[in-house]
């Protein structure tokens, strides 16, 4: 995942978000304003750095296990991408590749992708299997924030 270049509301300055922060609360390098919201990105999570993003913020944290060559998954996608958006600065959405990444899935005995996992203080919450429509996932989303 590249870095991602946010514009501050507050002073128009540009600020480069490394993507292993992105998942942080990020402030304005020039004035110091929130830049929570206005990004709105996916964090791509790996095996090396899986426990870093859950266990490092309290918000609610949507992990979307897929594989690229599942129809499912791509089906899913533009979903998640929505999500980020929506909830850009409440919950963390991240997507971890379980065809490169095995050792993560392994723990959590996933067996089927997509699956997505709710993660709250570095506990699992909720967890569904499946490509589940939008509108059940902003629901699962609004009952656990």
């Amino acid at each position: 995942m590249s870095d991602t270049l946010i514009v501050c509301p507050s002073c128009g300055a540009k600020n480069r978000i490394p993507a292993d922060k992105q998942h942080l609360t990020p402030k304005c390098g020039r004035c110091g304003a929130s830049l929570t919201g206005a990004g709105g990105t996916v964090v791509e999570l790996g095996d090396h750095n899986f426990q870093q993003v859950i266990g490092s913020t309290d918000k609610l944290v949507l992990v979307d296990f897929y594989s690229p060559t599942c129809g499912p998954c791509k089906m899913l996608a533009p979903v998640i991408i929505d999500l980020a958006r929506q909830y850009a600065g409440r919950v963390v959405i991240c997507k971890l590749d379980t065809s490169r990444h095995q050792m993560t899935p392994a723990k959590f005995q996933i067996r089927g992708v997509p699956t997505l996992i709710f993660f709250k203080n570095g506990q699992v919450m909720d967890q569904a299997v499946g490509a589940v429509p939008a509108s059940e996932l902003e629901t699962r989303i609004n009952n656990l924030l």
